[in-house]
Formats: structure tokens, C-alpha cells, sequence
């Protein structure tokens, strides 16, 4: 699977992004996907298409910065984002199984639950639409 590449110096939050706040469960790098942790007081924690739970498994935003455990996480869950990295126009992008990495749609594994994440609306910027199908990929 070909994951984005990020940079996370390059995370940049749109004019138009829904965000919320809260701590990180974990370490977390800015363009990375984060899940809330019920379990947890609701802490950030990295995302994985192939998690054993459907909680691991439901994407919430993308992280705005980076941050250590317990310290504060911004997270966007809608509008559009700079990603810091190099994504295509017209590519709906994905939840991967790699914890917090983002990959376009193609490259799907059968076992893979489905989240899309958004869609690439330039070289640089993903419209975050998040959706979790709940259903494993084929």
C-alpha cells in the first residue's frame, strides 16, 4: 500500500476547517488520522483500517500538529486541508492500515474497513469528508 508521504511542517488547516481539541491518547504527528478513545476520556489516538475493534477503526480528523501523550491535540473533521504532502485531484483518499496514514482508495486490501477521508481537490489539499462505512473491503 502506498501511504501519503507527509510532512508535517506542511499541515495546514483550511479557511473553512471544522476542528476540535482534545488531548492525545499516544504520540501523534501532525497529518497523521486519529480515532477518540471512549475508554480513555475520549483521547486522540492513531487510526488503523485493520484495528481489532471498530472504535481503532473509526477515523474522527486528521492531526493539525503534533503531539505528545496528554498534551493538546488539534484535529480537523471537515473543510479543506494542506495535507504536507503530494495527493491527486478527483482521488478519493482513505483510512490505511498503517496507524494514521492516509491512502487513496485503490489501494484498498480486502479486510481493510472502509473510511473515506476525503477527496483530492489539488496537488496539495484533501476536502476532509469523513465517512465510516463500517464495512470491510472485499
Amino acid at each position: 500500500m502506498a501511504d501519503v508521504s507527509i510532512t508535517a511542517a506542511n499541515v495546514v488547516k483550511g479557511s473553512d476547517a471544522v476542528v476540535v481539541t482534545r488531548l492525545a491518547g499516544a504520540a501523534i504527528t501532525a497529518g497523521q488520522t486519529v480515532y477518540e478513545d471512549p475508554n480513555d476520556s475520549n483521547k486522540f489516538k492513531l487510526c488503523d483500517a485493520d484495528a481489532g475493534t471498530a472504535t481503532a477503526r473509526t477515523t474522527r480528523g486528521i492531526a493539525l500538529n503534533n503531539a505528545a501523550l496528554n498534551q493538546p491535540l488539534v484535529v480537523q473533521t471537515g473543510g479543506r486541508i494542506t495535507i504536507g504532502g503530494t495527493v491527486v485531484a478527483g482521488t478519493v483518499y482513505v483510512q490505511s492500515d498503517t496507524p494514521g496514514g492516509i491512502m487513496p482508495s485503490a489501494d484498498l486490501e480486502a479486510g481493510d474497513y472502509v473510511t473515506v477521508l476525503g477527496i483530492g481537490v489539488s496537488a496539495t489539499e484533501i476536502d476532509v469528508l469523513i465517512h465510516a462505512s463500517g464495512v470491510a473491503a472485499a
